[in-house]
């Protein structure tokens, strides 16, 4: 699984807060900070794209 924050993402911490393994603040909007989610992280994951409130989150 790849996963990727896009532009529209407003900072409001929810998928850092989720998964902090595979999320992080960055300066102006979370960032992704693995290059593939491992498989035990898959479903938190998941989860963080599902409850983005602006739905910035895309997985592959």
């Amino acid at each position: 699984m790849n996963v990727s924050i896009d532009d529209t993402c407003t900072a409001c911490g929810l998928c850092v807060e989720t998964c902090p393994e595979v999320f992080e603040m960055g300066d102006e909007r979370a960032e992704v900070i693995v290059e593939e989610v491992p498989p035990q992280f898959e479903d938190a994951v998941q989860q963080a794209a599902d409850e983005c409130p602006v739905e910035a989150i895309s997985i592959e």
